[in-house]
């Protein structure tokens, strides 16, 4: 597209414009806002794709992919777990049971969902076992009547390791005194920490024990699965259903966790619109500073076209210059972005222990993450490249349409 002549005279021209620094002044300023423009996309989109990958990992790790769940109660939920572990993209199954109550503890109480497991088989489906804050995870032995806590419901009723909470099942019994709820006290062995929802959400107990307190020993509601695609979730259990017939149905976490995931990606999308004005603005600043060139430059034009040169040879001079400028502020603005993501963490690290602050306690995650993918990177370079481009074919346009004759009356 650029030819020879072109090429070296719109680079020796791009050379040249520091004889005219106001100029040389507004170019400046568009390759460094097309730098900014794509250092701050690159880093945003890698901090956004940091906090991507701590909710798959804090919360999509303590939320189950998939559940199959029996109409009736599984009273051998390791034949079920056998069955389905064949299936194609099914990494794990484990056993859970689940109850509804109230937690209680010196005066203190807190509601909760109960989940019954297994926890040799939870820890290959869950990261639970792996966010234990105090305690033992494998602690949780049939019979024993131990509870695991996540943190904010331990907070909430301000249990510690070896207190003994009670639970109140909404189920209720009657006795000589009239009705009463059905209570059983547990003894804390261990409290988790995700830093997420699910710390002040979930109590963990024994398979068996949820069992006897639902009356049905030796039973389970269903099974919990892992898969290698958590994505392929629905997928999966369509076809899981279909497969296991009427006796079973299932659920994944697009369900019920979908909503967030969904939202994760609206807000990456629009942040990548509303940035991209960065850029956006830069390529004017490009436009601008070309069509100020060209005005200075008529005389030179009114000259190489007396000498021959076309009008297209003129136009793929001025483009070459505006793609150089838009070339350099990206590619830098691009290791800039890179340098950034990969240090931005560290950086936030710097500023909480410099000014004694702690910006991100207040949420999940307790430090700023990032994640940089090289696809963003390619895209965001791509688009500035492509605006920048375009921002050179009006001025560009604009002096191929220079008439020699009037260019040089003035002269």
């Amino acid at each position: 597209m650029f030819r020879p002549f072109s090429l070296y005279v719109g680079l020796r021209y791009t050379g040249a414009r520091a004889r005219n620094s106001f100029i040389s002044v507004i170019t400046l300023i568009s390759a460094l806002g097309l730098m900014l423009g794509v250092a701050v996309l690159i880093t945003v989109l890698s901090v956004m794709n940091g906090f991507d990958r701590e909710l798959q990992t804090r919360i999509l790790g303590m939320v189950t992919h998939l559940s199959v769940y029996g109409r009736e109660p599984v009273n051998d939920w390791q034949q079920l777990a056998d069955q389905i572990e064949g299936y194609p993209g099914v990494e794990a199954v484990a056993p859970f049971r689940q109850l509804e109550g109230m937690l209680t503890f010196d005066g203190n109480v807190a509601g909760a969902l109960i989940s019954g497991i297994e926890p040799e088989a939870e820890r290959q489906v869950s990261i639970v076992g792996d966010m234990m804050w105090e305690g033992d995870f494998d602690a949780l032995r049939s019979g024993s009547f131990g509870v695991v806590l996540g943190y904010g419901v331990a907070r909430k009723l301000d249990a510690e390791l070896g207190d003994k909470v009670t639970l109140v099942l909404p189920e209720a019994t009657v006795s000589p005194a009239g009705v009463m709820p059905r209570f059983k006290r547990f003894t804390v062995v261990g409290i988790f920490r995700a830093r997420a929802e699910v710390d002040s959400l979930y109590a963990y107990i024994n398979v068996e024990d949820a069992a006897r307190l639902a009356r049905q020993p030796g039973t389970a509601e269903g099974v919990h699965l892992r898969l290698n695609d958590l994505f392929a979730a629905p997928q999966v259990g369509w076809e899981l259903q279909q497969s296991l017939g009427y006796g079973y149905y299932t659920s994944d976490w697009t369900r019920t966790h979908g909503n967030l995931f969904q939202a994760i990606k609206m807000e990456k999308t629009m942040m990548t619109l509303l940035l991209s004005f960065i850029v956006a603005v830069a390529a004017f600043n490009i436009i601008s500073s070309q069509v100020m060139l060209v005005t200075e430059k008529r005389g030179n034009i009114a000259v190489m076209r007396t000498l021959g040169a076309s009008p297209g040879a003129i136009m793929r001079i001025f483009m070459v210059q505006g793609t150089v400028v838009g070339m350099v502020g990206t590619l830098l603005g691009t290791a800039l972005g890179i340098l950034l993501a990969d240090n931005v963490s560290t950086l936030a690290q710097w500023i909480e222990r410099t000014f004694n602050t702690h910006l991100f306690d207040a949420y999940f995650v307790n430090y700023l993450p990032s994640e940089l993918q090289w696809s963003d990177v390619g895209i965001i370079v791509a688009i500035a490249l492509l605006i920048s481009f375009s921002a050179t074919l009006y001025p560009s346009w604009r002096a191929s349409r220079v008439h020699p004759a009037e260019a040089l009356r003035y002269e």
